[in-house]
């Protein structure tokens, strides 16, 4: 049973329901495009994204799951965020559409297709390969940087915090950048009673970090022939480590008809670090 925090006007309530993604809609002419976020963030980190390629697309901007304005579940895996896209899909009589996601809105996409083909009519992910990246986490310490930063947040006592800048010193001995910390504390805003409260499932996210880390079954799907039915391009960051040189036989393989750019002076972040060119890019991608 999902547990349901609601985020409008009365946000202390929790229901029973279900799944049924918050989401912003953008544009009325052209395709359906649905836009997926990564991990930490919501829609309204695309919204400037969305309003670029309103012009030409009906976008549709979701919050995944245990993020944002969407419900709260103790499950937290890409089975369960792929079925929550197609639910959402199903339910605003969207039978094919653009995905585009970006890191683990990226995976979620990309479980998608693989599930689905035919509901894809073109697919877009950002600085994300279909691999696992647990041995990479292991090796860099990511998994650990999550667990640390997911326990430093649920270590904040918000019931007593006055300031978001008080939020912010109590993070910061355990989150030492100013950038990061900014970026998670997007995940802050207050209840009915003007106490505040994150919008994130923390612990859920923190139970499930490695199902995040999880991959597609490549070598499967690669004994299959790939994902196929529809043209796919990877864009990644110059300055990120998510997408190196040798993933490239792999996205190829796991996606024949792939396409793969790198966006020069972008980490991870590319919708904020590069807006511009990677709206170039989805545009050219899509026009083609």
């Amino acid at each position: 049973m999902v547990r349901w925090a609601v985020h409008n006007t009365d946000r202390s309530r929790i229901y029973d329901a279900q799944m049924k993604l918050f989401f912003r809609k953008y544009g009325e002419a052209g395709p359906p495009m649905v836009i997926v976020h990564g991990l930490y963030g919501s829609g309204d980190n695309w919204v400037s994204i969305a309003r670029e390629l309103a012009s030409d697309f009906e976008v549709f901007v979701v919050d995944q799951r245990n993020h944002g304005r969407s419900p709260h579940s103790d499950e937290h895996d890409y089975p369960s965020m792929r079925d929550d896209l197609k639910e959402f899909m199903d339910e605003n009589g969207i039978e094919k559409a653009v995905l585009l996601g970006h890191s683990m809105g990226g995976k979620t996409v990309m479980f998608f297709a693989e599930a689905w083909p035919r509901r894809v009519q073109s697919m877009i992910t950002v600085d994300i390969a279909p691999k696992p990246y647990r041995d990479l986490a292991l090796q860099s310490n990511f998994a650990a940087n999550h667990a640390k930063m997911i326990d430093a947040m649920l270590e904040v006592d918000l019931s007593k915090m006055e300031t978001r800048e008080e939020i912010d010193r109590a993070l910061r001995p355990s989150i030492g950048s100013g950038r990061i910390r900014g970026f998670l504390m997007k995940n802050v805003d207050r209840d009915q009673d003007e106490n505040f409260q994150w919008r994130i499932n923390l612990q859920a996210l923190r139970n499930h970090l490695d199902d995040i880390f999880d991959g597609l079954d490549t070598d499967r799907i690669i004994r299959n022939g790939g994902i196929t039915g529809f043209p796919a391009l990877f864009i990644a960051g110059a300055k990120s480590d998510y997408i190196q040189a040798e993933d490239h036989e792999l996205i190829k393989s796991v996606f024949p008809a792939a396409e793969i750019v790198t966006i020069p002076g972008a980490g991870h972040w590319l919708h904020a670090e590069k807006p511009e060119l990677l709206v170039k890019n989805i545009r050219y991608f899509l026009d083609r």
